[in-house]
């Protein structure tokens, strides 16, 4: 393909994007097929000659669309949202585009150097604490992660290092696997599955706290676990709180628990994957009170700020903790500016070497949105949560079973698991909307998150009026069932 067939071929593909995303609610938003699906409608083989585009294009609703889940439909409602909009589309085709590998700031000045001034721009928006800006001479900075899980491992593997330097400082007969056989990392028990993953990349024990009857870890709760494996001559090391849990959306205490981890030299890193996006608006940013304890802060832009993934937003406290870690510098990476003081080399922020220009799609989205688009966005999607909330407790039938702080609504019929578990599978079965699941201590619980971009009021009340006809229906069957018992 040539750059004259690009331009005509690009110009089709911009409209075959904008017309599934304008008529995104038409498409049923589960799809219909089963697994393996795809292998019967591909040929064995790659082709040996090549194909033109219009065959490839044919294929894309033929092959690809029958098994797509609609994340941007206004009727999913599961998971949390993959944030979206065409400023940011339009920057991921220039990131395309340019195709530079921003592994150093030599690699291509402009990914590097856009980046740190992106993050300090977006900490500012959510009022991070000064010494988390990288500013002209700042210890601090930030940094785009693929997910909240990567953001998790390297502070958890940067805050190992850290330990075990300082307690071989301070007991020179410890070797590193003594001390490493040792060390523990700690978590709330409604912490994303990801943190629990870090530990064991990251060859290290895990404990996970208790939390409350809020769903939310507390300081004493914390406290109390630390003290049993001091007592057991362990080392803890490492403590992940989450604002806003994958299961419920609640709250770790963060300043009940930064004091803690401060006093016992444990670094405490705080993911907000979802919820951190809402800090920008200043009626939430009470929620993110006590970062200032923190030695590393994550959440997601795209999960709710309209830029689409990947594009993690992570800072720390001091960024020589983390290229502390992960430093090397074999000869063909280096350059003669690295030492100035003024240059990032952001190879040694992550894991992988390579990195995209992901901070054009923060760049244009903070320039086309503005504050107060982003801040509109984000409260609509609270009213809508709030919106729902009303709805399910007008009918008695159902509980709210968990406090609605941002956007998702935990919800139940009274009665069994297994009357739950029915609900869920005839609302998915249906294909209307798409939901998922959680546990919130014994009970199986419905997830109702707002996520769509396009998601209106009108879709909340279709949403609800769906599930309240099958729930009748539901109970009716339930009822026959058990009077025949």
């Amino acid at each position: 393909m040539e750059a004259a067939e690009f331009r005509k071929r690009g110009k089709e593909m911009v409209d075959y994007i904008a017309d599934y995303l304008e008529k995104i609610d038409k498409r049923q938003v589960f799809p219909d097929v089963e697994p393996g699906y795809l292998r019967t409608l591909i040929p064995d083989c790659a082709p040996q000659d090549p194909e033109s585009f219009e065959d490839v294009f044919k294929d894309i609703e033929k092959i690809i669309m029958p098994g797509v889940t609609h994340w941007h439909s206004p009727y999913f409602f599961a998971y949390f949202p993959a944030a979206s909009s065409f400023p940011a589309l339009l920057a991921d085709m220039l990131c395309g585009g340019i195709g530079c590998v921003g592994f150093s700031w030599a690699a291509s000045p402009a990914c590097t150097e856009l980046e740190t001034v992106m993050l300090d721009w977006l900490g500012k928006m959510i009022n991070l604490p000064e010494e988390f800006l990288a500013g002209k001479e700042g210890q601090g900075g930030g940094v785009i992660q693929g997910s909240a899980s990567e953001a998790t491992l390297i502070s958890l593997l940067a805050a190992r290092t850290k330990t075990i330097r300082r307690v071989q400082s301070e007991k020179p007969e410890l070797t590193e696997a003594d001390i490493m056989g040792r060390l523990v990392a700690y978590a709330s028990d409604q912490a994303h599955s990801s943190v629990e993953r870090a530990a064991l990349i990251g060859g290290v024990k895990i404990r996970s706290v208790s939390s409350d009857d809020t769903f939310s870890v507390c300081g004493s709760a914390l406290q109390k676990v630390l003290d049993e494996d001091k007592t057991s001559g362990l080392i803890p090391f490492f403590f992940c709180a989450t604002l806003g849990t994958t299961p419920c959306c609640s709250f770790d205490k963060l300043l009940e628990l930064g004091p803690i981890c401060n006093k016992e030299n444990i670094w405490m890193h705080i993911d907000a994957a979802y919820a951190g996006s809402a800090f920008i608006c200043p009626e939430f940013r009470h929620l993110l009170n006590g970062v200032e304890f923190a030695d590393s802060f994550n959440f997601n832009p795209h999960k709710w700020l309209l830029v689409n993934f990947d594009c993690s937003a992570m800072w720390v406290k001091k960024r020589s903790d983390l290229t502390g870690a992960f430093k090397l510098e074999p000869l063909y990476l280096q350059h003669h500016h690295q030492e100035s003081g003024l240059v990032t080399d952001y190879r040694h922020w992550q894991i992988p070497l390579g990195r995209r220009f992901r901070s054009l799609k923060l760049w244009f989205v903070l320039r086309m949105y503005g504050v107060t688009g982003l801040q509109e966005h984000i409260r609509k999607h609270v009213r809508l949560s709030h919106q729902f909330e009303h709805l399910v407790l007008q009918d008695e039938r159902f509980e709210v079973c968990a406090e609605v702080v941002l956007g998702l609504v935990c919800f139940r019929m009274k009665g069994s698991n297994e009357l739950n578990e029915a609900l869920l599978k005839s609302i998915n079965e249906a294909k209307k909307i798409h939901l998922v699941p959680c546990h919130l201590r014994e009970k199986f619980v419905l997830r109702f998150a707002i996520c769509s971009r396009t998601v209106e009021s009108t879709h909340i009340k279709f949403a609800w009026q769906h599930i309240s006809e099958l729930a009748t229906d539901l109970l009716k069957t339930w009822e026959q069932n058990h009077h025949q018992q």
